[in-house]
């Protein structure tokens, strides 16, 4: 993982989000508070499973492939998480491990959130932490619908 700088502010990134577009300004600066530019190569790892969950990413360029690793059959690919998107809760919620590997398909830009130090954002202003786990949840939805669609098209074709 490469840290960049740009011209660009972070908050002014942040603000272009499309999960942030919504978000006040004081919010916007909490957030940009915890994050950092990152870059990742084509098949480094962003985290593995098992480590600690230390913060999360807003992919702004490039996919990453959500895996893990099943006994007899090998690396199974969960979901590809592309531009614009959101990778890793795991950070919000003990015992902040990840659950999964996340590697980058292509090279990456994307801005890495301190999970820690939302943590501590979210308990010391509750409004502010109250928007950031409804923005969570919506995203964990999401993703839980897009598995479960995975998951019955994975056994579908398994019964032919």
């Amino acid at each position: 993982m490469e840290y960049q700088s740009s011209g660009h502010t972070l908050e002014n990134i942040l603000a272009e989000h499309p999960f942030l577009k919504e978000m006040k300004k004081q919010h916007l600066q909490l957030i940009a508070g915890c994050a950092s530019n990152v870059r990742f190569k084509a098949k480094e790892f962003l985290f593995r499973q098992g480590e600690a969950a230390n913060q999360f990413f807003l992919i702004r360029h490039g996919e990453v492939s959500l895996e893990f690793y099943v006994r007899h059959r090998g690396v199974v690919k969960i979901q590809t998480i592309g531009e614009n998107d959101i990778l890793g809760w795991s950070w919000l919620f003990p015992p902040f491990l990840w659950e999964f590997d996340a590697r980058a398909m292509e090279p990456i830009r994307a801005i890495a959130l301190d999970g820690s130090c939302l943590r501590d954002k979210c308990e010391v202003d509750h409004e502010f932490g109250y928007y950031v786990l409804k923005w969570l949840a919506h995203i964990m939805a999401q993703r839980l619908q897009k598995t479960r669609f995975q998951l019955l098209d994975i056994y579908a074709s398994a019964k032919k």
